[in-house]
C-alpha cells in the first residue's frame, strides 16, 4: 500500500519505525504529528491505558480541552514511535528524567529520557499549535516547533530579540525588517533545542548561549554554534519554524571530520 500523504510539508506518512531503523550516528530521524488528524485515536488509546500515571495527572490539570487535546495526542505519538523503535507496545514504554543539566543542581528534573535497558536511543518531543515534532536520535538530542504569532511584531518582537546573545541580536537587527520575525523565530528554535539537549531547558541560558540564526538569514561571518553540538533547520510546516540540535561531541561523524549539521531524516506520522 503506497504511503499517503498530509497537507503539503507535513511529511510523507511513513510505516512506524522498527528497531532495525534506529538513526546511525551523527543522524536525526525527524517525525511530524498534525495533530488534529489523530486526536479521536490518540484520545482512544488514552482510554485504554497507554499513558502512564504521570502523563494521565499532567493532562487532567489541563483546563482548555484543546490544550488536553493536543498533550495527550503528542504523547500517545511519542508512545506510538518509541515502541516501535523498541519493538514493544506504546504502554510499555518507560519514561524517566535525566539529573539536570544546569551546574550544581543534581535534580532528576532534566531531559527525560527512556529507562535503562534500552540502548543509546535519545529522543526529544515539542508541539506548538497543530503541530508535533520529534526527532529521535543515537546521541542527546533537543527538537523544538513554535508557530507563527501575528502578535509578535513591533515593540514586542523588539523586547523578544533583546533576549538573545548579544551575536544574535545583531545578526536579527542586522536584517531588513520583514525578515526580523522569521529570523528570531529561527534563533528561538535553535536555542530551545540546544537547550533542551544538554538537559537545561530555557533557564540554562537565552542570553549566554550563542546558536545563530538560520542558515539561510545568517551572516557570512557569522561564529559557530556551541562546541560538540550539530544544528540543523528544519524545513517546517507552513506556519511553524523548527531545528534540532544533535550531541556529537567524541562521536563518528562530529566535528572533528568536520561535520557542520547532522544527517536528517523528516517523515510524516499518523496514528491509526
Amino acid at each position: 500500500m503506497e504511503p499517503t500523504r498530509e497537507p503539503e510539508r507535513w511529511g510523507r506518512v511513513r510505516a512506524l519505525p522498527r528497531p532495525e531503523d534506529r538513526p546511525a550516528p551523527g543522524e536525526v530521524a525527524v517525525w511530524l504529528l498534525r495533530i488534529p488528524s489523530s486526536v479521536a485515536v490518540a484520545a482512544a488509546a488514552a482510554e485504554e491505558g497507554v499513558l502512564d500515571a504521570r502523563e494521565r495527572e499532567r493532562a487532567a490539570r489541563l483546563r482548555h480541552g484543546t490544550a488536553r487535546e493536543r498533550y495527550v495526542t503528542s504523547h500517545v505519538g511519542l508512545r506510538t514511535l518509541l515502541g516501535g523503535y523498541l519493538a514493544i507496545a506504546p504502554a510499555d514504554v518507560e519514561f524517566i528524567r535525566e539529573t539536570c543539566g544546569m551546574p550544581g543542581c543534581d535534580e532528576p528534573h532534566g531531559r527525560p529520557a527512556l529507562a535503562v535497558g534500552h540502548g543509546t536511543l535519545h529522543f526529544s518531543l515539542s508541539h506548538a499549535g497543530d503541530a508535533a515534532l520529534y526527532a529521535v536520535a543515537g546521541a542527546p538530542v533537543g527538537a523544538d516547533v513554535e508557530e507563527r504569532d501575528p502578535r509578535r511584531a513591533g515593540t514586542r518582537l523588539t523586547g523578544l530579540i533583546g533576549q538573545l546573545h548579544p551575536e544574535e541580536q545583531a545578526a536579527v537587527n542586522g536584517l531588513p525588517e520583514e525578515l526580523r520575525e522569521e529570523a528570531f523565530l529561527s534563533c528561538w528554535v535553535r536555542k530551545e533545542a540546544y537547550l533542551k539537549g544538554i538537559g537545561t531547558g530555557l533557564p540554562g541560558g537565552i542570553s549566554s548561549r550563542h546558536v545563530g540564526i538560520a542558515e539561510g538569514l545568517a551572516p557570512a561571518d557569522a561564529p559557530p554554534g556551541p562546541d560538540g553540538w550539530a544544528l540543523a533547520d528544519l524545513d517546517a510546516p507552513p506556519g511553524y519554524h523548527a531545528a534540532v540540535a544533535l550531541c556529537v561531541d567524541g562521536a563518528p561523524g562530529g566535528p572533528a571530520a568536520g561535520r557542520t549539521r547532522p544527517a536528517v531524516t523528516v517523515a510524516g506520522l499518523r496514528l491509526g
